[in-house]
């Protein structure tokens, strides 16, 4: 393999039309009208921010108080990537029949999993892409596994109805989907969620996992969850970590055997 692609530069800037130019693109909505002072208001805001030489090469008025713009610019920062480590669950991701096969195998019963969209959340697209039979982009969602009984609550659920019917399906899995993050609406949601969970004294007894796409596995470990899984993942992600996460707490000597 060429070792150009092996590689991975120590530092990295922005990447335009030159190595290391750190030409970027920047678009941003301010409260005020648009006109030349808003422009240049926008021009001054991207200096602020520590671009190089900014430019407004796109604006645009959206209503009689507010202006859309894109600038352009250059960025004088870099970043050293071999500082950078990322957490992430520790786990094989394994295809679907694989997963079936490990929870048959290691479970003896079907794996139950009861997910929602928690509170005021009304946007299914997440919880649908990873628990709704078809998928999304190819990738069956846990309604298609056999060996997995998944029970999709769908949203604005209320966190004591979804525990109160995780307790009555015994639930092995709580899975929450969290898409709307203004004012941070979400964390508040997923601590609630936590909070009554271990109140209830049912925190140990489930694995609790959440998405989104403000979500990271970092996050989700602070706020008391088992894992939390970004943009770019599936239902095959979801299902891996589960089977995994009950076969450390349930049988640790077979925890990673995926014979």
């Amino acid at each position: 393999m060429n070792d150009t692609l092996q590689h991975t530069p120590r530092w990295v800037k922005p990447y335009g039309d030159t190595m290391d130019d750190g030409r970027v693109q920047l678009s941003f909505t301010l409260p005020v009208a648009l006109d030349d002072n808003s422009k240049e208001a926008a021009r001054q805001l991207a200096l602020q921010m520590g671009l190089d030489e900014p430019a407004v090469v796109h604006s645009e008025a959206m209503g009689p108080a507010f202006s859309f713009y894109v600038v352009y610019g250059q960025c004088k920062h870099r970043v050293d990537m071999s500082r950078i480590q990322v957490a992430k669950p520790e786990f094989e991701v394994l295809d679907k029949d694989a997963i079936n096969e490990k929870i048959a195998r290691l479970m003896g019963r079907k794996m139950v999993v009861v997910g929602a969209c928690i509170e005021t959340d009304a946007h299914t697209v997440g919880i649908d892409a990873i628990m709704n039979m078809k998928g999304f982009n190819g990738h069956k969602g846990l309604e298609s596994y056999h060996e997995m009984r998944a029970i999709n609550l769908g949203a604005q659920v209320d966190s004591e109805d979804l525990v109160a019917r995780a307790i009555e399906e015994q639930a092995d899995v709580i899975l929450v989907s969290q898409i709307v993050t203004q004012k941070n609406i979400h964390l508040d949601n997923l601590t609630r969620l936590a909070d009554i969970l271990e109140a209830e004294g049912l925190r140990e007894r489930v694995i609790l996992v959440v998405g989104g796409p403000r979500i990271s596995h970092e996050l989700a470990k602070e706020l008391g969850y088992d894992a939390g899984f970004g943009p770019g993942s599936y239902a095959e992600n979801v299902a891996s970590f589960a089977i995994d996460e009950w076969a450390r707490r349930h049988a640790p000597s077979v925890a990673r055997d995926t014979r």
